[in-house]
C-alpha cells in the first residue's frame, strides 16, 4: 500500500516557516509583504479560491487586499488597475483570478502584469526564465509539486516521468521542471495529452506519473507499474447522494493505484494546499527582491 504525500501537512509546515520569517521582518520595523488579488465577477469557485488566499495571508502575517470588479468590467478598466498595482510601492505581488469574462483578452491581462510582481508565475518572461533554468517565479502548482517531492525526498534523477495534460499552468511547465538539471528534476519526461495514442503504454513504464486532466478516476491501477509515484493534480466535483450532494474526485482512481504505488497524493489534501502555500512563498520572494520594501 502506498505511502501518502501529505500536501496538507507539508503546506502547514511551509506556512509556519513563512510566518516566522514575516515576524522577524516586522520585528525589524519593516512592513509585512503585501499580496493583492483581483476578482472579476461572481464565479463561485473563483470566489472560494480567492477567499482562501486571503485567509492564507492572514495566517502568515501578510497584508492582503481584495479588489472586486463586476463581470461587466471593461478590459481597459482592468488594465488601468493593473498599471496602478504595477506602480504601487506598497504592493509586492498580485494575481488576477482566472478565468475572466469573454469581453476580456486573458493573454493581454497576463502580459500587462509586471513580471516582478507576477506571483502566479504566468507572465511569458517568467515562463521563459523558468525554461532557461534562471531564477524566477514558478507557477504555484508545479512549484508545489516540486516542493512536495523534495520534502519527501522522492528520487527523480534518471527516472521516467509521464505527465498527463499539457496546460500552460500545470502540464507544460511541469514537463520542463522535471527535466531540469536540479532536484527534483533530471528525469526523462514524456508529456502526454488528448491526442496521445494508448496513454497506458507510457504510464505502465513510468516511475513517476503526474496527472492534470480534470477527468475523475481516469488513471487506474492497471495503468501503472508497481512502486510508481503518483501525483494527482485533478480535482472535480462529482454528484452523489451524500448530504453535500457531491464529493471531490481526483484524476486518479485512488484505491486501485494506492495498492500498487509507492507514494501517492490524496484528493483533497494533496496538491491543492501546496498550490496555495507556494503563492505565499512567491509573495515573500517578491518582497525580498522588491526595491520598495523599506
Amino acid at each position: 500500500m502506498a505511502e501518502i504525500l501529505d500536501g496538507l501537512k507539508t503546506s502547514k509546515e511551509i506556512k509556519q516557516e513563512i510566518k516566522a520569517e514575516v515576524e522577524k521582518i516586522v520585528a525589524g520595523k519593516r512592513r509585512a509583504p503585501h499580496l493583492v488579488a483581483i476578482l472579476v465577477g461572481n464565479n463561485g469557485a473563483s470566489k472560494a479560491y480567492v477567499n482562501s488566499k486571503v485567509k492564507d495571508c492572514e495566517e502568515v502575517g501578510f497584508q492582503s487586499s481584495l479588489i472586486k470588479f463586476p463581470s461587466t468590467v471593461s478590459e481597459s478598466e482592468l488594465l488601468e488597475k493593473i498599471d496602478e498595482l504595477n506602480k504601487s510601492k506598497a504592493v509586492d505581488g498580485f494575481i488576477v483570478q482566472l478565468p475572466l469574462p469573454d469581453q476580456i483578452d486573458q493573454e493581454k491581462i497576463i502580459n500587462a502584469i509586471d513580471p516582478r510582481k507576477d506571483v502566479d508565475g504566468f507572465h511569458p518572461e517568467n515562463f521563459g526564465r523558468m525554461a532557461l533554468e534562471m531564477d524566477t517565479f514558478l507557477p504555484a502548482t508545479p512549484f508545489g509539486i516540486l516542493t512536495l517531492l523534495e520534502r519527501y525526498n522522492i528520487e527523480t534523477k534518471g527516472k521516467d516521468c509521464v505527465i498527463i495534460g499539457r496546460s500552460k499552468i500545470v502540464g507544460r511547465p511541469m514537463s520542463i521542471l522535471m527535466g531540469r538539471k536540479d532536484f527534483p528534476g533530471n528525469s526523462t519526461v514524456t508529456l502526454t495529452h488528448s491526442y496521445t495514442k494508448d496513454i497506458e503504454e507510457y504510464t505502465k513504464k513510468a516511475d513517476i506519473v503526474i496527472t492534470a486532466l480534470g477527468d475523475p478516476h481516469f488513471l487506474k491501477g492497471d495503468m501503472i507499474k508497481e512502486g510508481a509515484v503518483i501525483v494527482d493534480v485533478g480535482i472535480t466535483r462529482v454528484d452523489n447522494d451524500s448530504p453535500k450532494g457531491y464529493y471531490l474526485a481526483g484524476d486518479v482512481d485512488f484505491d486501485s493505484c494506492a495498492a500498487k504505488a509507492s507514494w501517492i497524493t490524496p484528493v483533497p489534501g494533496g496538491v491543492g494546499p501546496m498550490t496555495r502555500a507556494m503563492l505565499m512563498k512567491n509573495t515573500i520572494i517578491a518582497y525580498k527582491t522588491s526595491v520598495y520594501n523599506d
